[in-house]
């Protein structure tokens, strides 16, 4: 009996301390948020991570600001959710731009994550033609 009501206060102690986080875990297509806009997900222009739009290299210079806004849509949700990162650098994402099935776990505001962390699925495997064309 001891055992219970210590395993009890333990639970409640914990629920109690996370009560006040609202921690999501979102997986979906991570794309930016002009891509997912036009409905570009497999045909999505890499410039648009860099300047926010498709074919803006034809205006955009070298020493420009970034226009990086960055989004997941989440199938299960039919919902696109702004992406702001906590504690991840920026280079760890490249891996997981234009993909599917990237999950990220923080804090859920509104319609944005604020990222503390993020899982990738494996790059596709490399796969050799073997037959005549």
């Amino acid at each position: 009996m001891k055992r219970f009501l210590i395993g009890l206060s333990v639970l409640a102690i914990s629920t109690l301390s996370f009560a006040g986080e609202d921690m999501a875990e979102k997986k979906g297509f991570f794309t930016t948020a002009w891509c997912a806009e036009n409905g570009y997900f497999a045909d999505c222009r890499l410039e648009s991570v860099v300047c926010g739009e498709g074919g803006c290299f034809k205006h955009w210079n070298f020493g420009d600001k970034i226009k990086e806004e960055l989004v997941l849509y989440v199938h299960d949700d039919l919902k696109t959710y702004k992406i702001k990162l906590d504690g991840i650098p920026r280079h760890e994402l490249d891996e997981a731009i234009n993909r599917n099935e990237v999950t990220f776990i923080g804090e859920l505001k509104g319609d944005t994550i604020i990222a503390h962390e993020f899982k990738a699925p494996p790059p596709p495997k490399k796969s050799f033609f073997k037959g005549c064309l």
